[in-house]
């Protein structure tokens, strides 16, 4: 075998990567995503267009190389989280569009079962905080508003997934999730790693609707050959959280790193037990090597938008044409000159999370640019994720000394420089970036003796580049204070507002 295959499956866009022994990127094949906004405040997926855009992905990324698809060892998939479907199982159609996980329609359920006090024992169970991101109240929500799906669901008719048990799903059949997925629903205890039969009570969600819970790193089934071209075995399976700090090699506790994305996803490895949070980070499931291995658990702190905010620059108010055109615009100035942007869009992630909060340009003059505006655009993805790091390291009691850093945006080198400056530490890119993509892979060929265990793997992680913090400790602080004063004037905004919040 020479191959292992990783499908990633994220918010804007369907990619697939073929590796090799090494963990090198063979082939790349990637499809933009649709984003269908039908009210203030929702975000939805065509489940169909997930699936063929994946499949076509994985087929190109297999004929560019010229690969065999008898010499894939394995597939290994990871996904956008939390994000909703619900399927017929005779037909294996949709009932509707998924709820990604941005959307904020189901805040007024939260807020319901908030003030019924189910909160404290939600975060207790399950190590998150009662909020939209969440999938529970969105199969709660689709069960209530799609007719007759509710009676449907109670006979079996129907089967609930995050994407990767969707893709899964239509690869093999096999309606699954692992753990790490199925940690991000709000209905699975993090210590029993087990549904939680409570909370499918307190979210009125039927116990027939949810999909076997497996190990990250198993066999699970077999493509269908029809699909690939070769009954390849399903042997790695994560969120693109947890499978971005597996490809990081952060399998010691108190190691870090920091995803850029759509939104911004920083995560600290906490070892075989949750840790629970004072700061209203989440306590989360990272990856479980084989079912009879113990787990090993993590502590995140979310940012709902990060790489986003660049797309808004381009779509939105069309100050660039291409995303990679923002550090260039950006560098044309030596700071912000006092310009301060929140993307509250979606809300405020951690340790806020205020569902209604809205984004905000504060410190505007006459004399601010279009320079001005994408430096402060950088600057908010960098501050959110230290206002996180702040609140992790409090929260762990320890100190974390480096970042590692992936995704797209941490290929942007002025990014990462400011991102150091405001930390405070060393910011580490490795030389693959793509260690989402990394990290299923790597979980796969675990499972299929593609790599023999994780000291193999940790040996292949590499450094591209380390930033170090340049800023005067005085001047980031108040850098830092001045973030802080234009995130309150987001807060709270939409009461009574454009929508659900």
């Amino acid at each position: 075998m020479d191959y292992v295959l990783a499908l990633d499956q994220g918010t804007t866009s369907s990619r697939a990567i073929l590796f090799d022994r090494a963990g090198r990127p063979v082939s790349t094949a990637q499809r933009e995503l649709r984003q269908h906004y039908p009210r203030p405040g929702w975000v939805e997926h065509d489940a169909d267009e997930i699936w063929s855009g994946q499949l076509q992905c994985a087929r190109e990324a297999l004929s560019r190389a010229g690969a065999d698809p008898g010499r894939v060892a394995a597939i290994g998939v990871t996904n956008q989280r939390e994000t909703t479907l619900i399927w017929e199982r005779a037909t294996g159609r949709p009932i509707a569009r998924a709820i990604v996980w941005q959307d904020r329609r189901t805040a007024p359920i939260c807020e319901r079962l908030r003030q019924l006090g189910h909160e404290a024992e939600v975060t207790v169970r399950t190590g998150l905080l009662l909020d939209p991101y969440f999938s529970a109240t969105k199969i709660s929500w689709l069960l209530d508003h799609v007719p007759g799906a509710r009676p449907r669901a109670l006979r079996g008719e129907l089967a609930f997934g995050t994407v990767d048990s969707w893709l899964i799903w239509n690869l093999t059949g096999e309606h699954v999730t692992d753990v790490g997925n199925a940690s991000r629903t709000s209905l699975f205890n993090l210590t029993s790693l087990s549904w939680d039969e409570h909370l499918l009570k307190v979210f009125d969600v039927p116990r027939e609707l949810l999909p076997r819970v497996t190990a990250s790193s198993q066999v699970v089934g077999r493509a269908r050959a029809e699909c690939l071209g070769a009954a390849i075995p399903i042997a790695g399976n994560a969120g693109d959280q947890q499978a971005a700090t597996f490809g990081q090699a952060c399998f010691a506790s108190g190691m870090a790193k920091n995803t850029y994305g759509t939104g911004c996803f920083l995560l600290a490895n906490t070892g075989e037990r949750p840790h629970s949070s004072a700061n209203r980070l989440l306590a989360t499931v990272g990856w479980q090597l084989g079912q009879a291995a113990p787990a090993t658990y993590l502590l995140e702190g979310s940012v709902f938008v990060a790489g986003a905010v660049v797309q808004w620059l381009r779509d939105g108010l069309g100050l660039i044409r291409d995303a990679s055109e923002v550090e260039a615009l950006a560098r044309q100035v030596d700071d912000s000159a006092g310009v301060y942007l929140v993307p509250a869009f979606a809300g405020l992630g951690a340790p806020y999370w205020d569902s209604r909060a809205r984004g905000a340009i504060v410190g505007l003059t006459r004399g601010t640019t279009r320079a001005h505006l994408a430096r402060a655009a950088l600057e908010s993805i960098a501050l959110q994720s230290a206002e996180v790091l702040a609140a992790m390291q409090d929260d762990c009691g320890g100190e974390i000394t480096e970042l590692r850093v992936d995704g797209g945006a941490s290929r942007n080198d002025l990014l990462m420089q400011i991102q150091a400056d405001v930390l405070g530490i060393a910011v580490v890119r490795p030389a693959v970036t793509e260690t989402t993509a990394l990290g299923a892979a790597f979980l796969a060929g675990l499972a299929v003796g593609f790599w023999s265990d994780p000291g193999q793997i940790e040996a292949m992680w590499a450094v591209d580049r380390r930033f170090e913090p340049m800023l005067p400790e005085q001047l980031r602080r108040e850098r830092l204070e001045q973030w802080r004063r234009a995130v309150e004037r987001s807060r709270n905004w939409a009461v009574g507002g454009d929508g659900p919040n």
